[in-house]
């Protein structure tokens, strides 16, 4: 089972303070912990909510409308990801709570969300699009 463990904002990640070497080391610790698990699947820092966009799309139709950034903390914006692939959820939540939390940067706060199981998963984005191109060419 796969799932996305989401680390929320704070005002530190939105203003874009880093964090300490030690707990960047710790970090590192942890994802090596989970490769050599073989749970390990990506991970992902995002760049706060200044340099992003909100595609809004009014109800019953029309224009999108676009935002920039930056938004409210208190809308649920995301710091990082992880992605991993467990066998239970609760080995989802015990890897959440093995997380290193960085000292002196204020509440952290983390969800976990299984994904979709999907029939085919493809491994690598790139030899899906190779497979496809090849359909296509034997298809002339």
């Amino acid at each position: 089972m796969r799932y996305l463990m989401m680390v929320k904002a704070s005002g530190f990640t939105e203003a874009g303070i880093g964090t300490s070497r030690e707990y960047a080391a710790k970090m590192r610790s942890y994802r090596h912990e989970l490769e050599q698990a073989g749970v390990f699947l990506a991970h992902e820092e995002l760049q706060p909510s200044s340099a992003g966009l909100r595609v809004d799309y009014p109800t019953g139709g029309g224009e999108a409308e676009v935002w920039p950034g930056p938004f409210s903390i208190d809308q649920g914006l995301l710091a990082e990801f992880i992605l991993m692939d467990v066998d239970t959820e609760e080995e989802a939540l015990q890897w959440a709570l093995r997380m290193p939390v960085p000292a002196g940067q204020g509440a952290y706060g983390i969800e976990l969300r299984r994904l979709e199981d999907r029939l085919e998963q493809p491994r690598d984005a790139r030899q899906a699009a190779m497979e496809l191109e090849l359909k296509n060419y034997l298809q002339l």
